[in-house]
C-alpha cells in the first residue's frame, strides 16, 4: 500500500481531505481531525514536559536560596529557565495546533483515508479489506485513538506516518488516528462499518448508531 502525494490544497479539494471525489456508491461515514489539546497532552506529553521545568525550577531555586544565603538577588538567575519552560510550552502548543489544522481523517463506506503532512500533504487511503483489527482507548477527557492493524503485507513508514502511528511500533508501523474528539462515537461508526460492509458495501443509516465505549485507558478491539 503506497501512500499519494496530495496535490490539492485545504480549499482546492474537491472533497475536503480527498485527493478525488468519492466514487459513485461510496458514502462518507465520518470526518474529523486531532483536538489540538489532546494531541499536546498526549501524543507530545506537554504535562510532563512543564512538570519537568517546574521541578527544575524548584530545585534550583531551593539551592539558589541555601548558596546565596537567602539573598534575593540571585533569584533573578531564574527568570531564562522560567522563559524557558514558557517558550516550550508555547512550541508544542503551536505544533499540536499545526498538526491538527492540516490532518483530516475520514472513514467512508468502503475505506479510511488519512490526509496529513505540514510541508507535504499526502493522503493514504486503507480499505476495509486491508485491515485486520482496530483498538480503541479512550482517554478521560472523552478523546481517543482509534490505531489500524493492516494486513501483514502492507507496508506503511512509522516516520513518515509520525505522529499518526502508534508511538513505538517501528517494525510493524499501525496507522492511527489520534486525539479525535467523541472517539467511542466513531469507534462505533468504523466497527458497524466494518462488520456490515468491511468487504462491500455500507451506507451511512447501515452504520450510524449507538456502540458501547470501553473503560477510559484501556484498549479495546472492534470486530472486523
Amino acid at each position: 500500500m503506497r501512500p499519494s502525494e496530495e496535490s490539492h490544497y485545504e480549499g482546492t479539494e474537491p472533497v475536503r481531505g480527498l485527493p478525488e471525489a468519492l466514487p459513485a456508491g461510496e458514502t462518507m461515514l465520518w470526518q474529523g481531525a486531532p483536538d489540538w489539546r489532546s494531541l499536546a497532552r498526549h501524543a507530545f506529553h506537554i504535562r510532563l514536559v512543564g512538570l519537568y521545568f517546574l521541578v527544575l525550577l524548584g530545585w534550583y531555586g531551593v539551592s539558589m536560596l541555601t548558596d546565596a544565603a537567602g539573598t534575593p538577588q540571585p533569584l533573578f538567575s531564574v527568570v531564562p529557565l522560567l522563559g524557558s519552560l514558557v517558550a516550550v510550552v508555547l512550541l508544542i502548543s503551536a505544533f499540536a495546533w499545526l498538526i491538527a489544522r492540516t490532518t483530516v481523517y475520514t472513514i467512508t463506506s468502503r475505506r479510511v483515508v488519512m490526509r496529513f503532512g505540514v510541508a507535504l500533504p499526502m493522503t493514504w487511503n486503507i480499505p476495509f479489506a486491508r485491515i485486520s483489527s482496530v483498538d480503541l482507548k479512550l482517554f478521560a477527557d472523552g478523546s481517543g485513538e482509534l490505531v489500524l492493524a493492516p494486513m501483514a503485507d502492507d507496508k506503511f513508514s512509522y516516520f513518515v506516518m509520525w505522529p499518526h502511528a502508534k508511538p513505538w511500533h517501528l517494525r510493524h508501523p499501525r496507522p492511527n488516528l489520534r486525539c479525535i474528539a467523541q472517539a467511542g462515537t466513531v469507534a462505533g461508526i468504523l466497527g458497524k462499518a466494518l462488520v456490515a460492509g468491511g468487504h462491500g458495501m455500507a451506507s451511512a443509516e447501515d452504520v450510524m448508531g449507538d456502540m458501547p465505549a470501553p473503560e477510559m485507558g484501556r484498549h479495546s478491539p472492534l470486530p472486523a
